[in-house]
């Protein structure tokens, strides 16, 4: 093998893994020096949050359980009033995307230690980017400032997640790994963490399917997201997250279920330009074409394969169209209003993809 020049830096966030590494919760909010620590979450977890901040005691600055899909600048306002009234110093993020998302725009702003504990298989913990929305468009930016400086990763916490929500948030993760082996600044590492975390996902997810409480399956899920997500914050991403960007911010389409639908799409219409890069990702799903057998993948799974069917009307893909190519951007295979209006409509109708 002929290995080029490439440069590779490493994730400074200290990663705790395993069974039971929740109870280590304290121990890491002290290792950062931190005393009062503002628990996070969606209103949908905000029991469990609850029952999380109970356990921490006087380390405890109280839950902020109001967080959201994509990030909306108006909640992080909010939540930074609840941070300076309970005399918070830190951040523990409890939950999926959006909760870890609202605790990296805090830190963002306040330049206070996070501590993420995800429940989901997204990934948004291992990387530095953050995404928000607001007047209807998102916008993304990287700062090392947004990177949660430990994440606890339990798997037993999963064990409770739901299998739809499950496998939308493990394809979601497997978007980053995908996009990673065509990415510009790929390097030899980021191939081998961004197959290992896809093949941990090919592996798992089916598992699920069949046995949802499968705590193996679990660890191997959780320990894929690890790997997606920390690819996602080395490498520069593509066509795929700039779609799903548009379709989540501007559209208010749900964020999983919309990478989940956009990504075979995305990864077909990249083949034409990245087909040695993607053929690692095709010999996996055991198929001619990676961004096929990811199709197959999903739909096997029984996740949504169309856009329609999660909220997105055919009247607005003219629009999604014209926001996705107004700026531009890297990407291996060229982009135009035509193309990439094509490969919505496909999308859209959950059509097996095409070159």
């Amino acid at each position: 093998m002929d290995i080029q020049e490439f440069s590779y830096q490493g994730s400074p966030a200290k990663i705790i893994f395993g069974r039971g590494a929740l109870n280590r919760l304290a121990e890491v909010i002290d290792a950062l020096g931190c005393q009062r620590a503002l628990v996070l979450s969606t209103p949908q977890q905000a029991a469990d949050a609850e029952r999380l901040s109970g356990s921490l005691g006087p380390l405890s600055a109280g839950v902020f359980a109001k967080a959201a899909m994509h990030t909306p600048v108006e909640t992080t306002e909010e939540a930074l009033q609840a941070m300076h009234s309970n005399g918070a110093d830190c951040t523990v993020a409890f939950g999926g995307g959006s909760t870890v998302g609202l605790g990296k725009a805090i830190a963002y702003r306040l330049d206070i230690p996070q501590i993420a504990i995800p429940t989901t298989y997204a990934g948004s913990e291992a990387t530095p980017i953050l995404g928000q929305t607001q007047d209807g468009e998102k916008t993304t930016l990287r700062d090392g400032a947004v990177l949660p400086g430990a994440v606890i990763y339990d798997p037993e916490l999963s064990q409770g997640l739901p299998y739809a929500m499950s496998v939308t948030s493990g394809l979601n993760a497997m978007a980053h790994a995908a996009e990673a082996l065509y990415a510009k600044d790929r390097n030899p590492v980021s191939t081998l963490m961004a197959m290992e975390g896809l093949r941990a996902f090919t592996e798992a997810l089916p598992v699920l399917k069949e046995a949802p409480q499968d705590l193996a399956a679990r660890s191997s899920a959780l320990y894929g997201a690890w790997l997606c997500g920390t690819v996602l914050g080395q490498v520069g991403m593509s066509l795929h997250h700039k779609l799903c960007h548009v379709l989540g911010g501007s559209f208010d389409l749900p964020h999983a279920e919309t990478h989940a639908i956009v990504l075979p799409h995305a990864i077909r219409f990249n083949e034409a330009a990245a087909g040695a890069e993607l053929t690692p990702l095709a010999d996996m799903l055991e198929r001619a074409s990676a961004g096929e057998g990811l199709y197959d993948f999903v739909k096997e799974l029984g996740a949504p394969l169309a856009l329609r069917d999660i909220g997105m009307t055919e009247a607005d893909l003219d629009r999604a169209a014209e926001i996705a190519t107004r700026n531009a951007y890297w990407n291996p295979r060229g982009i135009d209003r035509d193309g990439i209006r094509a490969l919505l409509d496909a999308a859209w109708r959950g059509e097996r993809p095409q070159g």
